[in-house]
């Protein structure tokens, strides 16, 4: 038994039976590293991580390999979603040495924490074109006492690189704030569509070969290029990507919710691993196009995954785990599939249309097992049959819940219940997006309950303005990252939307000034990673790029403008121009690496509404104009606006009657008194 016996991390306590003498990232480690003047062997995943488990089996738990590793290094083990903040350093490393990174993140550091050498999975016998696990411990550990210097340069090598790395996506400000106007223009937008029109997959949908991504934020910028400039081809591919997704595999039809990724073109095999910020943003990408559309047309898949999110993901104070695993059974995807005879024992002759629909056959359609997913839609299968749609709808339905509650006796996947500050603040917003969109209670009881439990259970005893990481075992800890502040203060935002209560907002301003205070670097404008308080990593890094999850920078940028309009704050929106102008050629480059950023530029070239809506049936209609597509508008809400500190409503009082002001580009128009005329002149304006 090692030292991670009394981690908080699930993956950590994975690995805490390991024969390897394995050290939580601490200062205990690092300084032994020091004074035995050892190389550091910094290994870090995370819980759902199939490959992660293969390399834990193959050498980390034999005792052989352990002793090498006990022998010639000082061993740490990293949880990522513990501590992104190295990972993002050494992940960096690795790609700079290897040219791709991933999980399991090997890498090796010198005694004063600088990276010289890493990889990802190493098998326990040389294959695939890798050496072998062992031989590599013994490779390293000679390097390090026979070629030291070598070791050293490398290191200083890549430190200088990785500390300079961010400058590449930069440029000088030019044309700043004297004219704003001319920084971003539509035909910016045009030149952006035209490079992901490149990766389009117009057969399957999505972006790119395989393995491929749900690119969430990609496609809420299509859905928001059709908006503005009626461009079909975006709305078209749009579409086509989440009606894929929602027939493949990647999709669980029997108990909602979304794998990470499609290991194939097509969407039927996932790595079947669950995050919890995949399917935040898949619903927040759904819940868009359905309003766009005006219609329901992915409201099934919206509240099953969010079914699945509140039994299998929500804790009971209210808080959301991180992941589910892919393995059960130490087999990956295990707890999915199927067999054909087993699917026809549970639904005998009614089975043989549901398996014809889901694709289930003798020989599998998945490594001789079945995937469930459709190959094509309940409509077009239903006309080919001659069947009534409605009742096939419901016959597939009656089907999967009789395969639901048998797949529910088996052996479920590990679940990672670490409660991250950042990611529940995500699924707090898709909560919120969804009560926008589908007007269930259950959502916004969800939203403000869990608002509530982060605001009060991530707070810093020491320091009550901060926040911290992680929760678990009744307890917060780790020091909280930009992502933690950036999303929360979009999270408050978005319930505010909903609740229309303005200590939401305030709060919400707090935390930008502390992040302003206490993450930006002055030069530029931009923010770090890490609070500058912050002294055990190797340098603070800033990221910018969108990944599976908004950038820090991203969002503090979408926060800043908002809140901009919300306070009146010139500071604020003059802080965002500054990001995107130092960015822009970044952007307009790699557009699909900076989609956050994309939308965020939206809002100068086409600026949403500013709508108060006062009067005794303000949440009545506010509700009614949430359920709308209006990318970027700032909705105010009130009994009475007399008095009161926000702009937007300061003034407007109460009539005998609602009252709808429409405010854009710093012009605002006569108020109207009825939804009609209000959703005539927002939809024209």
């Amino acid at each position: 038994m090692n030292r991670l016996i009394n981690s908080s991390s699930p993956y950590l306590l994975q690995h805490a039976n390991n024969p390897v003498d394995w050290y939580p990232w601490s200062e205990d480690a690092l300084l032994r590293a020091q004074t035995e003047d050892k190389p550091i062997l910094v290994s870090i995943g995370y819980s759902a991580c199939h490959w992660c488990h293969v390399m834990e089996h193959e050498s980390f738990e034999e005792e052989e390999t352990a002793q090498i590793m006990n022998e010639h290094f000082i061993n740490i083990k990293i949880d990522r979603e513990e501590r992104p903040d190295l990972d993002h350093i050494y992940m960096e490393a690795v790609q700079v040495l290897t040219g791709h990174g991933g999980w399991p993140l090997n890498v090796f550091l010198t005694p004063d924490k600088k990276p010289f050498y890493g990889g990802t999975y190493f098998p326990p016998v040389p294959a695939y074109n890798r050496s072998s696990w062992k031989q590599l411990l013994l490779f390293i550990a000679d390097a390090f006492k026979n070629r030291r210097a070598e070791i050293e340069s490398q290191a200083e090598k890549i430190t200088g690189y990785i500390s300079e790395s961010n400058k590449i996506l930069i440029q000088p400000e030019k044309l700043f704030l004297e004219q704003p106007e001319k920084l971003f223009s539509e035909k910016d937008v045009l030149l952006i569509f035209e490079k992901l029109k490149v990766t389009f997959d117009h057969t399957n949908g999505g972006f790119g070969n395989a393995p491929k991504f749900p690119g969430t934020m990609t496609i809420q910028f299509l859905l928001r290029d059709f908006y503005f400039r009626k461009n079909q081809e975006s709305l078209d591919h749009a579409l086509l990507s989440l009606d894929k997704m929602c027939m493949g595999g990647i999709y669980d039809h029997l108990g909602g919710g979304f794998a990470r990724y499609s290991t194939d073109e097509k969407w039927l095999a996932p790595h079947f691993e669950k995050m919890l910020y995949d399917n935040a943003l898949l619903v927040i990408a759904l819940c868009e196009a359905n309003q766009l559309l005006q219609e329901q047309k992915y409201s099934p898949v919206i509240r099953q995954t969010l079914k699945f999110i509140e039994r299998e993901m929500m804790s009971d104070e209210r808080g959301f785990f991180t992941a589910l695993d892919a393995d059960s059974e130490g087999v990956e995807g295990k707890f999915y599939v199927w067999d054909l005879e087993e699917v026809k024992n549970i639904l005998g002759e009614d089975g043989k249309i549901f398996c014809e629909f889901y694709d289930i056959t003798l020989e599998g359609n998945w490594e001789e097992k079945n995937i469930i997913h459709q190959k094509t839609s309940v409509d077009e299968f239903a006309k080919r049959k001659k069947l009534d749609t409605e009742e096939f709808e419901i016959y597939l339905e009656e089907c999967r819940n009789k395969l639901f509650d048998v797949r529910s006796k088996r052996i479920r996947p590990r679940l990672d219940d670490k409660i991250i500050l950042s990611l529940n603040a995500l699924m707090c917003s898709a909560f919120a997006k969804a009560y926008q969109t589908l007007g269930d209670k259950q959502y916004l009881k969800i939203a403000e309950a869990n608002i509530r439990f982060l605001l009060s259970a991530f707070r810093d005893d020491s320091n009550s303005s901060e926040l911290l990481h992680a929760f678990k075992n009744s307890k917060a800890y780790g020091d909280a990252i930009l992502d933690e502040y950036s999303y929360l203060i979009d999270a408050l935002m978005n319930v505010y939307e909903i609740t229309f209560d303005e200590k939401l907002l305030m709060r919400a301003k707090e935390y930008a000034d502390l992040v302003i205070e206490q993450f930006i670097d002055e030069q530029d404008g931009f923010f770090f990673f890490n609070s500058k308080k912050t002294i055990d990593v190797l340098l603070h890094k800033k990221e910018f790029y969108d990944n599976a999850t908004p950038s820090g920078n991203s969002m503090m940028a979408k926060n800043l403008q908002r809140l901009s309009i919300y306070f009146d704050n010139d500071h604020y929106r003059n802080s965002v121009l500054k990001m995107l102008v130092q960015l822009k050629n970044s952007i307009l480059q790699y557009p699909s690496s900076f989609s956050n950023w994309i939308n965020v530029m939206l809002t100068f070239i086409f600026p949403g509404s500013e709508v108060a809506v006062v009067g005794k049936d303000y949440l009545k209609f506010s509700n009614r104009i949430n359920a709308f597509f209006l990318p970027d508008k700032i909705l105010m809400a009130t009994m009475n606006g007399n008095g009161n500190y926000f702009p937007i409503l300061k003034g407007k009082v109460e009539v005998d009657h609602t009252q709808f002001f429409i405010c854009k580009n710093y012009a605002c128009l006569k108020p109207v008194t009825t939804f009609e005329e209000f959703l005539k002149i927002i939809q024209e304006y």
